[in-house]
């Protein structure tokens, strides 16, 4: 069985990048920015981008995409 990280590092290869909603949604996983501390402990470099949506209620919500960082 993969671990939550190894889940979250496949999930960005696969579809290019990963949000909270994204990472509780398709694989169970409710600490993305925990998962993704633990990544960066393994040596891997993360873009963040700041995206935003409007919630239910029609206000503002943001959120952050990660995506691994190609390397030069």
């Amino acid at each position: 069985m993969k671990s939550q990280k190894e889940r979250v590092l496949q999930y960005i290869k696969d579809y290019g990048s990963i949000t909270t909603f994204e990472a509780f949604q398709q694989l169970g996983v409710t600490r993305l920015a925990s998962r993704i501390s633990d990544l960066c402990d393994d040596g891997y470099d993360f873009v963040r981008k700041q995206e935003s949506s409007l919630n239910r209620y029609g206000d503002p919500v943001f959120y952050t995409r990660y995506s691994l960082r190609e390397s030069e």
